[in-house]
């Protein structure tokens, strides 16, 4: 079996050791997921959109190329073969104003091209049918962005985004770090197994 993880923080995932001033929990989350994976027996594949200098911005030529179903670039064209052979995905973010970062919206715009359609009937993006998570991070409880925002993540990626492109197994599970105890946070990340 063989995970890709894709990974939105500007710190990396070299800021998953909790050190000051260069932290961030999705990172700690990532790690501990590729830990937990790899005692899984399971293959991990890691695209870290800030180290690989992935730029989120749908440039005119690309859309051009977007709209022609043709190649945007070289790397969204890797992008696209690594989650093309995986039996599971799992994205990795923070939540920021109650949406996504820009990168990830970036690499789905990009990457889900109009000439990536492996099967109109039904509409199919990705061959293997991959499971899809996400694993965020936020500030506002998860019950209060249910409830009071409406859950966008959920509306946006699920249904709005891969239900559409015939991938129907996907789950999301949120991570309150900022209203949790260190304790609470760190027995999280040794439970990350019963999400995957």
């Amino acid at each position: 079996m063989k995970t890709v993880i894709i990974f939105d923080h500007p710190y990396t995932l070299a800021a998953s050791d909790n050190q000051p001033h260069f932290r961030s929990y999705s990172a700690a989350l990532a790690k501990a997921t590729i830990n937990r994976l790899k005692e899984m027996n399971q293959e991990v594949d890691v695209i870290d959109l800030h180290a690989d200098h992935f730029d989120p911005v749908m440039h005119q030529n690309d859309l051009s190329n977007w709209r022609k179903k043709q190649s945007i670039n070289s790397q969204v064209d890797q992008y696209f073969e690594r989650l093309s052979s995986a039996d599971h995905l799992i994205f990795i973010f923070p939540i920021w104003w109650e949406v996504m970062p820009a990168m990830t919206k970036g690499f789905i715009d990009k990457v889900f091209s109009k000439n990536r359609l492996v099967s109109a009937h039904p509409r199919i993006v990705l061959p293997k049918n991959p499971t899809i998570k996400f694993f965020t991070v936020s500030g506002t409880p998860t019950i209060l962005y249910r409830l009071k925002y409406g859950n966008p993540i959920e509306k946006a990626l699920s249904r709005g985004t891969f239900k559409k492109l015939g991938l129907k197994k996907v789950h999301w599970y949120n991570f309150n770090a900022e209203d949790q105890s260190a304790a609470k946070r760190e027995k999280a990340l040794k439970t990350i197994g019963k999400y995957l």
